[in-house]
């Protein structure tokens, strides 16, 4: 098998969804965890939504939707101003420590990221976090305005890099994601970045399960779904050895 292009999933692939923690909890201290754990589970649950009810907006609109309702929920009053400073943390989201040295290192094959974030939200953050000098191309699923898993948003890859699916490594740390690309056609590798025995750790630890946890455990374990990534690995750190034994 010959890899000649690797796809990444972006939220909480390359980039830290949880580094929106700082900006919450600054605006809202002591509901920082909470906010930041419902805002993303409702972010994503609204992405399958719209999809199925073939109401789209962009993950712009999806992610202003989402933590209008984590912070209604939550009965915590905000200002446009407050508001607005949480948003722009998602232009700005954390790099994982170890993203830029592993792209780096496969930079001799086409580097892209298909995502569900809208173009000027992954124009922002690709930018701002040093990534444009490295990517071929960063996809967005507006082109087909419609969310991840559905088979149309992995169908861009093939689409804008014409790389057929056979030849294409993609690489998510959301198991739903990674369940999806994998239903579709791709080669998977699934970033397993919160071990079942880590998972069970954390609940021996705790008499009542803080959202954090929650989170882990909704959002970071292997879905049941019938199909399974093709590479299991820890860390962005991991993925060139990983390309290498492929290609050999």
């Amino acid at each position: 098998m010959t890899i000649k292009a690797i796809v990444f999933d972006a939220y909480g692939t390359l980039y830290d969804v949880q580094s929106v923690a700082d900006v919450t909890e600054d605006e809202f201290p002591g509901y920082g965890g909470i906010i930041t754990q419902v805002w993303r589970i409702k972010q994503l649950e609204y992405t399958w939504l719209r999809s199925l009810m073939r109401r789209y907006q962009d993950f712009s609109q999806v992610t202003r939707d989402s933590l209008a309702y984590t912070l209604r929920s939550l009965g915590l009053e905000y200002d446009d101003d407050s508001f607005e400073r949480i948003i722009d943390k998602y232009l700005h989201l954390d790099l994982y420590p170890d993203a830029l040295a592993a792209l780096s290192a496969m930079k001799d094959r086409k580097l892209a990221i298909l995502s569900n974030g809208s173009p000027e939200m992954l124009g922002a953050l690709v930018r701002n976090s040093g990534l444009d000098g490295l990517l071929y191309a960063t996809i967005s699923v507006d082109a087909k305005k419609i969310f991840k898993p559905s088979p149309e948003a992995y169908a861009l890859i093939e689409e804008v890099l014409h790389v057929p699916p056979a030849e294409v490594l993609f690489i998510s740390s959301n198991p739903w994601d990674a369940c999806g690309a994998k239903a579709f056609g791709l080669n998977v590798a699934w970033i397993e970045r919160v071990t079942p025995e880590a998972m069970a750790l954390d609940c021996i630890e705790s008499d009542t399960l803080p959202p954090l946890t929650m989170f882990k455990i909704l959002r970071t374990q292997m879905d049941e779904l019938g199909v399974a990534p093709d590479h299991r690995i820890h860390a962005l750190a991991e993925l060139p050895a990983l390309v290498s034994a492929i290609r050999s």
